[in-house]
């Protein structure tokens, strides 16, 4: 016991009145021991709750990162309490530094507070599907400082929290999971207006990822300049995704318009050219 007791008292690190000790460093292992326990079965325990159906994946990821965020300030206080720095002294002492930092880093706070406020609120959550700045993101992770997103291109883009509570956002996955989109096409004067219609629609009930089939609707919106313009509104889950199949659908269309005979005009113009002769 003597020896155990000699071995924590052993001086590893000595500046004037400050000394480190072994129990300091047995001390700041535990802590960090019991932190990464504690936040493993915090983890586990949320898991449990979104296999079982009583959190989505948004929500148990929210919660699990404010809980974690909060549990390390908890223990870093512990930390530097554990090798003799007063945190109260610290911050008393430090309270000019911390002004003059805090306006150097005021876009790092603003980030900061800004994905405080998207953890806490909710409003935007794993898996959604974003448009910022008219591109098409998909968010996987949500950071205290910044979100990383995936673009249609599989690119990732590292988003500055800020950017997303300031701007104007809209969140296709937001209400529901799956959300109205439509094609529009022109077609010749002269077609049968009820067989474009008829065959809009069944471009749409071909495809495999339009949903609510009796939702689907053509639409005749303008008789443009050179063309009859029609529009296809429908359904589907495949929000990221949606270009491949608007894509699909218009090849869909292209087919049938020729196995029919519609026409899909080009813009045309008729020039006259009067000549004047000078009497």
């Amino acid at each position: 016991m003597e020896t155990l007791k000699h071995i924590l008292e052993f001086e590893i690190f000595s500046i004037n009145n400050y000394t480190i000790r072994a129990s300091d460093l047995v001390a700041i292992f535990m802590i960090l021991v019991i932190t990464r326990f504690a936040l493993w079965f915090i983890k586990k325990a949320l898991l449990q709750k979104h296999k079982f159906g009583k959190m989505d994946t948004g929500s148990t990821y929210a919660l699990y990162q404010i809980i974690k965020y909060v549990i390390w300030v908890i223990s870093t206080g512990f930390l530097l309490e554990a090798i003799g720095i007063k945190v109260t002294l610290l911050l008393a002492g430090s309270a000019a530094l911390l002004v003059g930092v805090g306006l150097g880093l005021q876009q790092t706070f603003n980030d900061i507070i800004s994905g405080i406020i998207l953890l806490s609120e909710r409003s935007i959550k794993i898996d959604d599907v974003l448009e910022i700045d008219g591109d098409v993101v998909k968010i996987q992770s949500i950071g205290l400082r910044t979100s990383k997103a995936l673009n249609r291109d599989d690119i990732s883009i590292i988003i500055p929290n800020s950017l997303i509570t300031t701007s104007k956002v809209i969140n296709w996955s937001h209400q529901s999971d799956k959300t109205r989109f439509k094609i529009q096409v022109g077609v010749a004067y002269g077609s049968d207006v009820d067989r474009v219609i008829k065959i809009l629609e069944e471009s749409a009930f071909e495809h495999p990822e339009v949903t609510n089939r009796e939702l689907v609707e053509g639409r005749l919106i303008n008789f443009g300049n050179s063309s009859m313009d029609f529009e296809l509104l429908f359904f589907s889950k495949n929000i990221f995704r949606i270009g491949k199949a608007k894509s699909d659908i218009r090849r869909i269309i292209c087919k049938k318009f020729i196995e029919n005979n519609i026409i899909i005009p080009f813009p045309q113009m008729d020039l006259h050219v009067k000549s004047r002769m000078d009497v």
